[in-house]
């Protein structure tokens, strides 16, 4: 099934999928030279997308969103392509996925993206509506980054394997969590208020 059909239930910007193919066109060039994802062929990026979008089905409409460590675009510039509406911090300390970031952002005109080529916490602080991270760090962590840019409201989204389920146990905090499964990926979604 290709990706096209897997998202056809998801409510996504008429550009998606055009704006998709660009972005795995160019990751496929700059890859063989830069090595800025494992995804090598067509079929494991189509898995890392539809990986990255399919939160979209049920997260809450926000106007902003930072992905912490977003590399080569996974998932935050996925989410930027299908959250115009949101604006999308991408924050990634490494300048050769941060210079591909930004070469996306102008190449298909997102504004509604700002590429940050730093260290989340080197980040001056700024308040977030929803925080996202992907293969970065345990959730304690990621909490513990996280606090300069988050508040009562903010929403935490974090992309996870398995072992979720031992982490959320770590986590104090007082915070309120859901754990969503699918086949392949657990989703956390952590929050005060949910």
């Amino acid at each position: 099934m290709n990706l096209q059909s897997k998202l056809q239930e998801l409510q996504l910007p008429d550009n998606f999928f055009t704006n998709v193919q660009k972005y795995k066109e160019h990751l496929t060039k700059w890859n063989k030279i830069h090595n800025l994802t494992g995804a090598k062929d067509e079929q494991t990026l189509d898995e890392f997308i539809f990986d990255a979008v399919y939160p979209v089905s049920f997260l809450p409409k926000v106007n902003s969103l930072m992905d912490i460590g977003t590399g080569a675009g996974f998932p935050g510039m996925i989410l930027a392509l299908a959250l115009p509406d949101t604006q999308v911090t991408l924050v990634e300390p490494l300048a050769k996925r941060a210079s591909f970031l930004q070469f996306i952002k102008a190449d298909l005109g997102l504004d509604n993206v700002r590429v940050v080529k730093k260290r989340v916490e080197e980040m001056e602080s700024e308040v977030f509506d929803i925080i996202t991270s992907r293969a970065v760090t345990d959730t304690k962590m990621l909490l513990n980054l996280s606090k300069n840019h988050r508040d009562a409201h903010t929403k935490l989204f974090f992309y996870k394997g398995e072992k979720v389920f031992d982490e959320v146990n770590d986590v104090v905090e007082n915070m309120q969590y859901k754990i969503i499964e699918t086949q392949n990926r657990h989703y956390l979604l952590l929050g005060e208020q949910l």
